[in-house]
């Protein structure tokens, strides 16, 4: 963002990448995805994950927005937040780990979820070379959680949360 050049196996490199392709994961999950109030989380999302992008590819130290700097700010994270607490009340609490998928929306969502957590674990290993603002790893670590509640609530109007059974395919 500043005109410096950073090796394309940079972290930071990496990172933005997985972003980019976490917001292309959630474009194919929209496809699915067909409740309005839904789609419109997952399109405020996608336009923050363009902000996530380019506070990832800003050096320096100053992590306060500018007219020209865009930096992820807790008000994107306490939305996410409210949303998270919104939909989990909508649901049965969760009594077992469950199996991606329980429709075809569930499915891309809970994928896209996996990328955004590649995408945290690459902003995080960034952070150990160069500085990044905290919120947008906040963001990020948020918004796996999001996805990951949105699916479920997804896959409630499809075919239901698929259930972990333990062992289940183990011999006697």
């Amino acid at each position: 963002m500043d005109g410096s050049r950073i090796s394309k196996a940079h972290p930071r490199a990496a990172a933005i990448g997985d972003v980019d392709e976490a917001n292309s994961a959630i474009g194919v999950a929209l496809l699915h995805v067909k409740d309005e109030r839904h789609r419109a989380m997952l399109g405020r999302i996608q336009n923050e994950l363009f902000d996530l992008g380019a506070d990832l590819a800003t050096p320096g130290e100053d992590f306060a927005p500018g007219e020209m700097t865009l930096r992820i700010v807790q008000d994107q994270i306490d939305r996410l937040e409210g949303e998270i607490d919104a939909m989990n009340e909508e649901m049965e609490p969760l009594r077992s780990f469950i199996l991606p998928g329980g429709g075809a929306g569930a499915a891309h969502l809970h994928l896209a979820r996996t990328v955004v957590r590649r995408a945290e674990r690459m902003a995080a290993a960034a952070a150990e070379h160069v500085s990044l603002n905290p919120l947008a790893l906040i963001y990020i670590n948020r918004l796996s959680d999001h996805l990951f509640v949105l699916a479920r609530l997804v896959a409630s109007g499809e075919r239901g949360d698929i259930l972990w059974k333990p062992g289940a395919t183990r011999e006697a």
